[in-house]
């Protein structure tokens, strides 16, 4: 089995369009939550969201592609192209045909849903359907054209998991290199869900928080005060590598993509298992995979929602699993910063983890008052609450977990 390394990051989120911006914000504690403007809002029970802020689509495509593709394709384009000038790729110096994308999304291109529906119920019935409505929506057309827009005749795919979207995409680049199917794999997920079935649906399932007069610090993972997730929008990539060909042309190296695993609850279609079997098998799974001991892990990137049932789920499989141990970890939820971005939060806090391995320091879990406990959490775990820690992280895990009880955990170590 080939290793496999990380050479480039790429994203754009509520934390802002590059590495270095998102970055610094995430280390600095900042909220990237504000009130809706993609669509009036003004009769949801939730009016605020982690937008993506300052995106224009045009300064990296035309007018024309722009409106030919839906905005989790520009998220996602956007992302990639960072993420392989990060990586200093020279394509003509490649075999293109042992590079390949993969790339997760859990609802596509639903605002082209949204509009072309919306046009054919309230005409005249007369089918009048826009000639991109479907390429628009499709999950797997981000990864079709980042094909097209770097040559790429490798491996070619989406992988649709709800919220473990782009960590299942990671996964399958990392078995494909390690392989040796491929020597170059980008790797990761977009959504733009902000809009109002995205709202609304959960709002139906009371999935969401409904603190509108406190957009910015609504997302509590772990708090007593929680009453669920924020959601966002946005796209992350990383640039995968067979280790001896990044080597061979002098790459900067992130860190090393050491294990993967991947696990069902077989519980609820939207609940979690409630004593988190399913998050504590993922996890020793990744572990496992990478020839390594519980006791070697450093920090854990929680899935942490902040919703009441999915927060409590993954602190007992990690007390379960890691023992005494456990207080010994720092964990911490940056969704508390960059609100959920569904099928694309694996990828984007996958470069969390991999930038903490890599800088050794841990974002923090913002949001958390004073005496606001939840006395279900073992006050004895170092959540990481407010402030970025500094520590040596060698050993590091990223987790995912969605509606279907579908669970992902990518294990990353220092290199």
């Amino acid at each position: 089995m080939k290793r496999v390394v990380v050479t480039g990051l790429g994203q754009v989120s509520a934390l802002g369009n590059n590495i270095p911006d998102f970055w610094k914000n995430l280390t600095d504690g900042k909220s990237g939550a504000c009130p809706i403007t993609h669509f009036d809002c003004s009769k949801f029970k939730t009016r605020f969201a982690c937008e993506v802020k300052d995106f224009d689509p045009t300064t990296l495509m035309t007018v024309k592609e722009a409106r030919q593709s839906d905005p989790f394709v520009h998220f996602a384009t956007f992302a990639a192209t960072e993420a392989f000038a990060d990586a200093g790729i020279d394509f003509d110096k490649e075999d293109r045909t042992r590079m390949g994308v993969i790339l997760g999304s859990g609802m596509g291109g639903v605002s082209d849903i949204e509009e072309g529906i919306s046009e054919y119920a309230t005409g005249d019935g007369t089918p009048r359907f826009n000639p991109f409505f479907i390429p628009r929506m499709l999950c797997d057309i981000a990864a079709g054209h980042i094909s097209l827009r770097f040559g790429l005749k490798g491996p070619n795919y989406a992988t649709v998991s709800a919220c473990a979207s782009s960590s299942h995409a990671i996964a399958d680049a990392f078995n494909l290199i390690r392989l040796g199917k491929a020597d170059i794999m980008l790797a990761g997920g977009s959504e733009a869900a902000i809009h109002f079935t995205g709202v609304g649906g959960f709002n139906a399932m009371h999935a969401l928080s409904t603190r509108n007069d406190d957009y910015l610090t609504a997302s509590r993972p772990f708090s007593g005060s929680r009453d669920g997730f924020v959601l966002g929008e946005g796209g992350a990539c990383l640039v995968l590598e067979e280790y001896e060909h990044a080597k061979q042309r002098g790459a900067k190296i992130y860190a090393e993509l050491a294990g993967e695993g991947m696990t069902a609850d077989a519980h609820h279609i939207t609940a979690p298992d409630p004593e988190g079997d399913g998050a504590r098998r993922v996890m020793l799974e990744a572990i496992k995979d990478a020839g390594a001991d519980p006791t070697d892990i450093d920090y854990i990137n929680a899935h942490g929602t902040a919703t009441r049932l999915g927060d409590l789920a993954e602190i007992k499989a990690i007390t379960s699993l890691f023992g005494e141990h456990a207080y010994k970890l720092n964990i911490s939820s940056t969704k508390s910063m960059t609100g959920h971005l569904l099928g694309a939060a694996g990828a984007l806090e996958a470069i969390a983890t991999i930038l903490a391995v890599y800088n050794d320091e841990v974002p923090p879990t913002i949001n958390h008052a004073e005496g606001d406990d939840d006395p279900d959490i073992d006050p004895r775990l170092n959540l990481t609450f407010n402030k970025t820690q500094k520590r040596t992280v060698n050993y590091a895990l990223s987790n995912t977990f969605g509606f279907g009880g579908h669970n992902a955990s990518l294990l990353f170590k220092k290199i």
